[in-house]
């Protein structure tokens, strides 16, 4: 037998003698006192029970339940997904890349070299031509159809789509949703996101509603642990709506600096409602756990995605050179805290172990990657870019099948900001690889910087249909022309940038 076969058995049996210690410890003790019980007869175990004091019959059946009874009350309601609909656009919405660089052409500020650099960018983004953009933008030239009504007519549209859709899948009232939580960073009118939605179903006037803005695109598992946190604390059986959306019209960029380009050419509409709840009727999925982590205080951090405007006065989102190697510390902190939840025990003494080898080594030996596989059949990164997705693919030592979601959601829809994992989570149940029991990892990055994790466990599998992915489903996966060149275009955008500054 070769010493790598050996190797794995070992490890297999490593695992199986770990994960199971517990159970491989209690049945023997639960069997042997069930022998011993065995062997006496009747009225010697009625002698012995009446040998015994009432404090100490009292005791032994006292303190278990109390036990048992303090562990229930101190643990909090479980949360339950419904189900969530997509926003899913038109042909009249489609954006080919032809058509991007035709309106691009018609601008009246951006330049020849900036047109030269999207169409660049575009053919090796990760996006394809079918991906969806306002219709302020088509026409031309779009940079003067961006108003405030441009705004609202695409925040309607996407949004209410997306509920019509969930109300239409669930058969749920609008009058029976006792919490909203909407998510959108860049538009914030007034009347605000959760009045527009409130004025539009006719909810009740006493709707405990919050609105997220600002937060990028991890709002969207933001908004999750926002709603378990306020259903938890409401009556039983409540239910919670959340949107997760971002609008373009009033964040597209005019001028020239490449790295405020980039989010210019990858953004494209989308939004996602999700229905939640305490009760477990009808429910088909449940929310396991939520992990935030922030790294603000760190300067590079803050700064590697930010609002501003160039020296010529236009507004954008300028990516810099410090994006993926924030990206890759965040998700590193955001892995530590949720390795010890959901990783098996066997996973969490090799962490352990190699944790304090690297501190007494001084860093010698290298923190053990934990195997993710062994907590998750499936995996939803956020389809930020192809970048974004080979930076956590590399992480985590995922195969390319475990981020195919990612990448499929990100040529057929592109960056839809917040609302991405939805449309990952769409494509593999549309795929019909959801089973009962498995489980799913929700993986969102958003500016600040941040990464959030939400764990879901899945309860009854989607039924037959395909949501977003109806009518195109059967054409993926495709195969995505250099998707490692995006990093590269990043990373030279924001050095210019950082140089020119």
């Amino acid at each position: 037998m070769s010493s790598s076969r050996i190797l794995k058995n070992l490890r297999v049996l490593y695992k199986l003698v770990v994960d199971n210690f517990l159970a491989m410890t209690i049945i023997p003790i639960a069997v042997a006192s069930i022998v011993v019980v065995a062997r006496l007869q009747p009225d010697e175990i009625v002698g012995r029970l009446r040998a015994l004091t009432g404090s100490y019959l009292f005791l032994s059946c006292f303190l278990p339940a109390s036990a048992v009874t303090m562990y229930l009350i101190s643990q909090p309601r479980k949360v339950y997904l419904v189900d969530y609909a997509c926003f899913h656009g038109t042909h009249l919405h489609r954006a080919p890349f032809a058509a991007f660089l035709e309106c691009a052409r018609q601008s009246t500020t951006l330049n020849e070299r900036s047109i030269r650099f999207i169409s660049r960018l575009l053919e090796s983004s990760g996006l394809g031509e079918e991906t969806c953009l306002p219709t302020s933008v088509h026409y031309n030239p779009w940079n003067k159809y961006l108003t405030l009504e441009a705004a609202r007519e695409e925040a309607e549209l996407v949004v209410f789509s997306a509920i019509d859709e969930l109300f239409s899948k669930t058969k749920v009232r609008p009058h029976t949703i006792d919490i909203l939580v909407v998510n959108c960073s860049g538009f914030n009118p007034t009347p605000s996101f959760v009045d527009m939605v409130i004025n539009k179903y006719k909810l009740r006037g006493d709707i405990r509603s919050v609105h997220l803005s600002g937060m990028g695109c991890s709002a969207g598992l933001i908004s999750v642990e926002a709603a378990r946190s306020l259903l938890q604390a409401a009556r039983r059986g409540a239910r919670a709506l959340v949107v997760s959306t971002e609008t373009l019209s009033p964040l597209l960029y005019h001028g020239n600096e490449r790295a405020m380009l980039l989010p210019f050419c990858l953004f494209r509409m989308g939004g996602a409602a999700v229905l939640l709840s305490t009760s477990a009727a009808k429910a088909r999925l449940r929310l396991m756990s939520a992990v935030r982590t922030l790294t603000a205080a760190d300067d590079s951090s803050y700064r590697c995605i930010h609002r501003e405007e160039d020296d010529k006065g236009h507004t954008g989102v300028n990516l810099s050179k410090d994006l993926i190697a924030a990206a890759g510390r965040t998700l590193k902190a955001n892995i530590t805290t949720l390795a010890p939840i959901v990783l098996p025990i066997s996973e969490q003494v090799l962490l352990a172990v190699s944790f304090m080898a690297q501190k007494l080594s001084s860093g010698r030996f290298k923190v053990y990657v934990p195997n993710f596989l062994t907590a998750f059949e499936h995996f939803c990164i956020h389809a930020g870019g192809s970048a974004i997705i080979d930076e956590v693919q590399r992480s985590l030592s995922l195969l390319d099948e475990h981020v195919e979601p990612s990448r499929m959601t990100l040529h057929r829809f592109g960056n839809t900001s917040s609302s991405s994992t939805w449309y990952e989570l769409a494509y593999i149940e549309a795929k019909g690889r959801m089973r009962r029991g498995d489980r799913v990892w929700m993986i969102g990055f958003g500016s600040g910087f941040k990464c959030n994790s939400v764990v879901w466990k899945c309860i009854v599998p989607a039924p037959n249909t395909n949501g977003p992915w109806a009518g195109c489903i059967h054409r993926y996966p495709v195969q995505i022309k250099s998707p490692k060149t995006s990093t590269k275009n990043i990373r030279m955008a924001g050095h210019k940038t950082h140089n020119n500054k």
